[in-house]
């Protein structure tokens, strides 16, 4: 994520608002400028996190999307079976090119990088903490390491102990 990112807009796909309050860390995304939550998304969470949704540290926005998706956008959510969360997120994404899209969804994210879309999910947002002085570096391995027991995002072991090894080097 960039420097400036503290001034930008998100919009949040459900992944990393469950998988961030899980691990007590949705204030890791209190700096940015405006945090929009698609109402498809908002209901996911309600479903299976609504505490993600009541934090008061973190400003989230439900928005609803005022556009449709281009044809290569409906497309590409075929193709890849997008659920409507994750639609809704890439059709405001048409909207604001410039925000971040913020999903843990591999599909998603292809998509998102398909149509030039800067996109990161829940680890991003972990190693971002330590750039931007929110956690320090024995914080962000503490959550790192402890993210398959307190979570329930699924990432690769062997994905999860190469970004840990790049975090104790850095």
């Amino acid at each position: 994520m960039a420097e400036t990112d503290a001034a930008t807009l998100v919009i949040c796909d459900a992944g990393p608002l469950i998988h961030l309050d899980e691990l007590g860390c949705l204030n890791l995304l209190r700096d940015f400028a405006e945090i929009q939550v698609p109402n498809a998304v908002w209901q996911e969470v309600l479903r299976h996190r609504p505490s993600a949704l009541r934090r008061r540290t973190v400003p989230l926005k439900r928005v609803s999307c005022s556009m449709e998706a281009t044809p290569e956008l409906r497309a590409l959510t075929r193709t890849f079976l997008l659920d409507a969360g994750e639609l809704e997120a890439l059709i405001l994404m048409q909207e604001h090119a410039d925000a971040i899209l913020l999903t843990d969804d591999s599909a998603a994210r292809l998509v998102a990088q398909r149509l030039d879309y800067e996109v990161h999910g829940t680890i991003g947002v972990v190693l971002r903490a330590l750039r931007m002085q929110q956690r320090t570096k024995r914080q962000v391995l503490n959550l790192l390491r402890t993210l398959p027991k307190r979570s329930t995002l699924f990432i690769e072991p062997r994905l999860l102990d190469w970004v840990t090894e790049q975090v104790k080097n850095a």
